[in-house]
């Protein structure tokens, strides 16, 4: 089996110990067969009560602690792991599954594959419910919104990005859609949006850390687990989207 670059994946049967690296298939991983999971990142934060060995950061994980563990299976991203990292695990005869998800349809198909491929397991029924929730079309036309990720520097989503993609689904133009660059810096005094979607990650915006950089443009805080999270997450973070893009009297107004 190839994951998604291409690179030749060789397991022998059903994978039984899993070392994940990114937060999103964790979570994905956790649900789905909790026993198999038995490292993870020291951001992997769902489901609430994971209990596993931490393997230090997705940028920097320790890849001894990750070793002795013993794995079948790591299961990394292109864009929230480092290709020294990986190159370095395979390196010492483990074997890695790296992922590459820009859009919802890329979420849904990548974990299938991670799911059929990557780890010898069965499609798992939230997999199949999280794609009937996304694939029904807005009805209604949303915001045009800006989702700032970090500050000092300020930088946005832009391009071919899951969030992104995701906000579209929606109904919503983000307003750097046609930036060259997936997050690109920018000035705030240039942005100019109908809402800014304020996230708890990566960087952690909050009503005193955020809302006031954007002048009379309208503001709301949502959880960065919402619109970044690939996998189970993905179930109930339509709805709420949805609920808080519908609604501007839940918007913080200057």
């Amino acid at each position: 089996m190839n994951d998604d670059l291409g690179h030749l994946v060789e397991r022998a049967g059903p994978a039984r110990r899993i070392v994940s690296l990114v937060p999103s298939l964790t979570e994905a991983i956790a649900v789905t067969r909790p026993e198999a999971l038995v490292g993870a990142t020291d951001w992997c934060t769902h489901p609430v009560d994971l209990d596993v060995a931490r393997v230090r950061g997705t940028k920097n994980p320790d890849r001894r602690a990750v070793e002795a563990l013993a794995p079948d299976v790591v299961i990394a991203n292109r864009e929230e792991n480092r290709e020294l990292d990986i190159a370095r695990l395979r390196a010492a005869g483990i074997t890695v599954w790296v992922t590459v998800i820009e859009t919802v349809d890329q979420a849904f198909s990548s974990m299938r594959r991670m799911f059929v491929d990557g780890l010898g397991w069965d499609v798992p029924n939230w997999l199949v419910e999280a794609e009937r929730v996304w694939a029904v079309e807005p009805d209604r036309d949303g915001p045009r919104v800006a989702i700032p990720i970090w500050r000092d520097p300020w930088m946005v989503v832009g391009s071919r990005t899951f969030t992104g993609d995701l906000v579209a689904r929606l109904g919503a133009v983000n307003v750097f859609a046609d930036s060259p660059d997936r997050y690109p810096h920018v000035d705030v005094a240039s942005i100019d949006a109908d809402l800014v979607l304020l996230p708890d990650e990566p960087y952690v915006f909050t009503a005193d850390d955020g809302p006031e950089a954007f002048g009379t443009t309208p503001t709301a805080l949502v959880s960065g687990r919402a619109l970044t999270w690939y996998g189970p997450s993905m179930l109930k973070a339509r709805k709420d989207l949805e609920d808080l893009l519908g609604s501007p009297d839940s918007w913080s107004h200057p």
